[in-house]
């Protein structure tokens, strides 16, 4: 299984009153690490896979330990756990080599922007999501 690895750096605003990184945040490193995968990732050049757009329609995240700022960035582990006709399940992890801080999932659909509605996943992003499917997962078809 592989795994898409991303260096996320810690900003100062990123902080609450309580000195650590503040829930709401976390959703902004899973997203750029969501973007990262999905966009700078995707097969060949020019293709069209994931640039017509996608929609979230669930996050679940879980709060291990409270990460404050350093100058060190943390690193996003993604993968995909789920891969249906039009929707995809991404699973994170932000560590460091000794300490997971966040486990989490989003549910992603991609969306037909011009049409203003869900699409299917087309096979050239299903051939690229699969070399990501965590060991033990089927896709649907």
């Amino acid at each position: 299984m592989a795994r898409h690895l991303y260096s996320c750096p810690l900003r100062w605003s990123d902080m609450d009153a309580f000195g650590h990184v503040n829930n709401v945040v976390f959703l902004r490193y899973l997203e750029e690490a969501r973007i990262d995968f999905m966009f700078r990732l995707a097969p060949g050049d020019g293709s069209p896979s994931f640039s017509g757009g996608s929609v979230v329609a669930r996050h679940e995240i879980d709060y291990l330990r409270p990460l404050v700022h350093r100058h060190e960035p943390v690193t996003i582990e993604s993968w995909v756990t789920k891969i249906g006709a039009a929707s995809l399940t991404i699973a994170y992890e932000i560590k460091d080599p000794e300490v997971t801080y966040v486990r989490a999932s989003t549910v992603v659909v991609p969306f037909d922007l011009e049409a203003q509605r869900p699409r299917r996943i087309s096979d050239e992003e299903r051939r690229f999501l699969q070399e990501y499917v965590d060991d033990g997962m089927t896709s649907a078809a």
